[in-house]
């Protein structure tokens, strides 16, 4: 039975592709999705692109591409990614000039149609909301501070351009899983109504789409067969999935590379990210992974079948990135002995005089770096006194940028006035632009009207 191979990419916006060069070398794929972006991602984005408006897409995506494209061009792999940003025709602009420059040559296609914001008018005269999709806020309540509004688009586009010969795939925000999905459903010809293929191809792409983590990176176990007996974390290979017509696939990697993909590794993947495993939204089917089953093969290979699949929705999710006023910072450390007393001994100063000097900010977030910064309230703070060092951490927020930047002030003077023994203070740290970040929903055929693929040679 014919089958397609395809190997994950990058999971995230600077995730490192030596990997994939690995799988060019000797994965035998056909075809890379590679992820590089989050929400988070679009707010990085928004931040070049308000400094230099042909910015917006990743800058990794050419310097990559450079990289591996000779050995993807030799073996005749396509390339599908993400990396467009809040730019993609910027990103396509980027990477031709890039190959004609050295004389390559590529069919690249550009996926349009996801940016909405010069269109919020449109679709609430249509009859979307566009409310907060968490806690049903009014749009109007961010009225003109909105930057950028993305929907989640599908996998239909991507295939689409495969159709017209591209062999660089370029897209703003997509569905991650689109992006392995697409070449499954063009090689296969799967109907956009065959629920349980396309169900099965969304596990395939949520099990490629972190990189690394699909084959023992970030595993969060712990044990004999824990992280800690995760082989050769410095070579460690992206996963690989070769995929039958009938969407059972089996989950690998490259030959010779770090890792481990088994069925712990892959079940943890699995369940990354996802709420409601009965009902994983993506903008092309509904997975019910009820029924899943993984069979661990051996030999790093692991079996996935079984998915179930529900008509899609009517929606597709938005992410939309709204002003949302300044953050000052300031950091100082202490050491043994009574370093946590020492922090918090600071933190109360610092905040009696914001009080006494009237310095109104709209929050003020502390947090002990050593002791609960990565687990908060769930940190155990029984053997605080015996900590060698405690550095405060201390962030505020006001739609006043010159608050802001005053906040850091407020801290040097304490190394040689405030409690003994203070050091790395992190010096008058310039105030940030903040980002919120706005989740919606909208109808899928007025987002879907508007998308378009543009193919050119390079």
């Amino acid at each position: 039975m014919r089958s397609i191979r395809i190997g994950a990419g990058l999971g995230f916006y600077g995730d490192a592709w030596t990997p994939i060069a690995a799988t060019l070398a000797r994965g035998e794929v056909q075809y890379v999705g590679s992820d590089h972006l989050s929400e988070l991602t679009l707010a990085i984005l928004q931040k070049d692109r308000m400094k230099d408006p042909d910015a917006g897409y990743t800058r990794d995506l050419v310097p990559m591409m450079t990289a591996l494209w000779p050995a993807a061009r030799q073996q005749g792999v396509k390339f599908l990614l993400n990396a467009g940003g809040l730019n993609p025709q910027g990103a396509a602009a980027a990477l031709s000039a890039e190959f004609a420059r050295r004389g390559w040559q590529a069919r690249i296609a550009v996926v349009t149609g996801d940016g909405i914001l010069d269109r919020f008018d449109e679709l609430r005269a249509a009859g979307d909301t566009l409310a907060h999709l968490d806690t049903g806020a009014d749009i109007n309540s961010v009225g003109g501070r909105m930057l950028f509004a993305n929907a989640y688009l599908g996998a239909q586009p991507l295939v689409e351009a495969l159709r017209q010969g591209a062999d660089i795939v370029l897209t703003g925000r997509v569905a991650d899983a689109a992006l392995f999905m697409a070449p499954l459903i063009h090689e296969f010809g799967w109907a956009w109504d065959d629920w349980q293929r396309l169900a099965q191809a969304l596990t395939v792409g949520h099990l490629l789409e972190c990189s690394g983590q699909g084959s023992g990176g970030n595993f969060n176990a712990y044990g004999a067969h824990g992280w800690e007996s995760i082989p050769d974390y410095p070579h460690l290979g992206y996963p690989i999935a070769e995929v039958r017509a009938d969407g059972t696939a089996v989950i690998s990697k490259a030959p010779g590379t770090g890792g481990r993909i088994d069925f712990d590794t892959v079940r943890q993947q699995l369940l990354y990210e996802v709420h409601n495993p009965h009902r994983y939204f993506s903008p092309d089917v509904v997975l019910d992974m009820g029924a899943l089953t993984l069979t661990d093969m051996g030999d790093d290979r692991v079996e996935v079948k079984g998915a179930c699949g529900l008509p899609r929705t009517d929606t597709l999710k938005v992410v939309g990135g709204y002003a949302d006023g300044w953050a000052g910072t300031a950091t100082i450390g202490y050491c043994w002995p009574q370093a946590y007393r020492k922090a918090q001994a600071t933190e109360r100063i610092v905040r009696q005089l914001l009080a006494e000097r009237k310095l109104d900010y709209e929050e003020i977030h502390s947090e002990f770096i050593g002791l609960d910064s990565l687990l908060g309230p769930l940190a155990d703070t029984s053997r605080a006194e015996e900590l060698n060092e405690v550095y405060l951490r201390m962030v505020v927020r006001t739609p006043d940028k010159r608050l802001a930047e005053a906040f850091p002030r407020q801290i040097p003077w304490l190394g040689l006035s405030g409690p003994p023994t203070a050091s790395g203070f992190s010096g008058i740290e310039p105030a940030r632009a903040l980002l919120g970040l706005w989740p919606t929903l909208a109808r899928r055929e007025l987002i879907e009207s508007q998308v378009r693929v543009t193919v050119t040679n390079t």
